[in-house]
């Protein structure tokens, strides 16, 4: 070994290699629309309240409560989820602050991080309700140009992923054109819009969008709990998660595991068929569990006669090396060999700065990312350079 190879061998992981995050979010902050929506929308733009009694800042749009501005603000926070910050001022600055961001993501050992909402994806059901369609709109692109304007310190670095107006289908594709114009490299896309009152992935409502995000070259993300709730249904999860900790473990591990329905729904339904360089992605949701369900969708698909009566399609597991993604964290038993079946389709994430993330604190069972990284180290350095970065970069259209 020369000694350059010698001096590359004995870096960390995370110095290695430039890391991509594929799942973190911006905690958005309060000004974020009042800033820049006509004043004429009056308290129906999303706004921040804060409670006398509590000191808790939190979101309305008019009179309609939705969630804390810094309850997902968890990361290095004194206490154990489902507690956070009560303001965002109390919350690390690095979930709503770019410049703090990039510091810590040196110290996370990170590169590059892909950018998700928390208010705008997890509360979406509201933008339905709204009696102005057209405000909804405005409050989708002001989050859209947002994003970029945070992101702006370092284009590089920090990667926009776009919110679209699902409920209008013609203007979801001009402000799918409008966004990846100005910079954003994916779409956030909802794992079950029927929980919402919009039409389920097969439905022909979403043909436009698959086929104009395939010509754009833009990813489709299934993230979990992105429109999957309606309000009355996000308030009693939140009640329930909130008062017990048993609820709080359940539904947010299982949670991860809800993205098998729409892998299996593209992959039987013929939305890859017709869509072949359309690339899904599954977020937040872990790897290990993958591989199991891939071997029960192409057994029952065969099993069920699937394939005699679609003899030109493939098998859903083909149609997962071909053109679908998941992200991986925090677990470890059974990720290596997840890593090694699928060299090709797997990513690294750290879900910062939400409560299973990757984000030290007094009250955090998570690692730091680099030591995280450095577990990885005994994989081959080909499948250690998929999975950290290119093929994200891949997916993404990263440098």
């Amino acid at each position: 070994m020369t000694r350059e190879n010698t001096a590359v061998a004995e870096l960390s992981v995370a110095d290695r290699y430039n890391v991509i995050d594929v799942d973190s979010h911006v905690t958005e902050p309060p000004d974020l629309w009042t800033s820049r929506l006509p004043r004429h929308w009056g308290k129906s733009i999303p706004h921040v309240v804060t409670d006398p009694a509590t000191g808790r800042e939190r979101w309305f749009i008019g009179d309609t409560k939705l969630a804390a501005v810094a309850s997902t603000a968890f990361a290095g926070w004194r206490e154990f989820p489902p507690a956070h910050p009560p303001t965002l001022a109390e919350a690390d600055p690095a979930a709503w602050n770019a410049p703090d961001r990039l510091v810590r993501m040196d110290e996370y050992g990170l590169q590059t991080q892909l950018l998700y909402p928390n208010l705008l994806g997890f509360n979406a059901h509201i933008l339905l309700t709204m009696e102005e369609t057209q405000l909804a709109l405005e409050c989708v692109q002001a989050y859209n140009d947002f994003l970029v304007d945070f992101s702006s310190i370092s284009p590089h670095r920090l990667v926009p992923l776009m919110m679209l107006p699902y409920w209008d289908m013609t203007a979801t594709l001009e402000e799918m054109s409008r966004a990846k114009d100005i910079g954003h490299k994916g779409i956030v896309f909802g794992a079950d819009f029927s929980a919402i009152g919009l039409p389920g992935l097969l439905d022909e409502y979403w043909s436009p969008l698959y086929a104009q995000a395939q010509d754009l070259g833009l990813s489709l993300n299934f993230h979990i709990g992105i429109s999957a709730r309606t309000v009355e249904g996000m308030r009693a999860f939140q009640r329930h998660v909130i008062s017990d900790k048993v609820t709080f473990a359940k539904e947010s591990a299982l949670m991860m595991i809800g993205n098998a329905s729409s892998i299996a729904d593209v992959t039987l339904g013929g939305v890859c068929e017709r869509y072949p360089e359309l690339k899904f992605v599954s977020v937040e949701s872990g790897t290990s569990w993958l591989p199991f369900v891939l071997d029960s969708l192409d057994w029952q698909w065969l099993n069920s006669g699937g394939h005699d009566a679609f003899p030109d399609r493939l098998l859903p597991s083909e149609y997962f090396r071909r053109q679908i993604f998941g992200s991986f964290w925090f677990e470890t038993t059974m990720l290596k060999q997840a890593l090694e079946l699928f060299p090709d389709n797997f990513m690294f994430e750290t879900d910062f700065p939400h409560p299973t993330s990757l984000s030290p604190g007094p009250a955090s069972y998570a690692d730091q990312p680099r030591e995280v990284l450095e577990r990885l180290s005994s994989l081959d350095h080909t499948l250690l350079g998929n999975v950290l970065h290119d093929n994200a970069a891949r997916v993404y259209g990263l440098d």
